[in-house]
């Protein structure tokens, strides 16, 4: 590739992108609530958000020195991460947080490249990312659900027209914000009827000493306060 050409895709990667009107924000923001909401669409939806869960396990492990192993998503939309190191400390417990917090970061993140309109940073970012979580996938389902993800990303970034791109971009980081909340409420639901014993709240718990719910608040803490504050930017409040 000629200097020319990396130029070239390096001022389209850190260009400034023209968003969508704001009724057009709204939209987006409404098919996402629609994706999260129905439990028929949710099911299927809900592997996205599985993607993100895991890859933030997985991220942690990595950033903290552990040895990741792999990770497995399954087609009942659970998923998990395995990573090898010391089975105590900062780095495990860093790693077993990031799973429910992840989703809303995430588009807290991309709302934050959206409101400085850097669709396609967004967009590259996240099949960058998508790729390398790829590599870690450890089972058959795992691989075609980032395969499809990745490539539907990728096509957008590459094929679509600039507007087309912006709705994609605004929908994305709406689900993420949206369907951030859902499994934390899920997850307390299922403690409540005595489910879920090896959740990443209980295991925090075994891990700290403090109660599980003290972790189940935090985790709606960052889900609701990363929607307000991504919403906001995505508005333009």
């Amino acid at each position: 590739m000629d200097s020319s050409s990396t130029a070239g895709l390096w001022d389209r990667l850190t260009g400034i992108q023209t968003a969508p009107d704001l009724w057009l924000v709204i939209v987006t923001g409404l098919a996402a609530l629609a994706a999260v909401g129905p439990r028929p669409l949710w099911r299927l939806s809900r592997n996205a958000v599985t993607i993100a869960h895991e890859g933030g396990h997985g991220l942690l492990a990595l950033l903290t020195g552990r040895r990741l192993d792999g990770i497995r998503l399954h087609s009942d939309t659970s998923g998990v991460t395995v990573s090898r190191g010391k089975p105590t400390g900062l780095g495990m417990i860093l790693t077993a947080a990031a799973g429910y917090t992840a989703p809303s970061l995430l588009g807290l993140g991309g709302a934050a490249l959206l409101s400085a309109h850097r669709i396609t940073l967004l967009l590259w970012a996240a099949t960058a990312l998508l790729v390398v979580m790829l590599v870690m996938i450890r089972n058959a389902y795992g691989v075609l659900t980032v395969v499809l993800t990745g490539g539907t990303f990728l096509l957008v970034s590459w094929l679509a027209p600039a507007q087309v791109q912006a709705l994609f971009a605004y929908a994305v980081v709406w689900f993420l914000l949206l369907g951030g909340v859902r499994p934390v409420f899920e997850l307390q639901g299922k403690r409540r009827h005595g489910g879920a014993p090896d959740s990443d709240a209980d295991q925090l718990g075994r891990l700290t000493h403090v109660h599980p719910v003290v972790w189940l608040v935090l985790f709606h803490v960052v889900a609701l306060c990363s929607l307000v504050g991504g919403g906001r930017w995505l508005l333009g409040l």
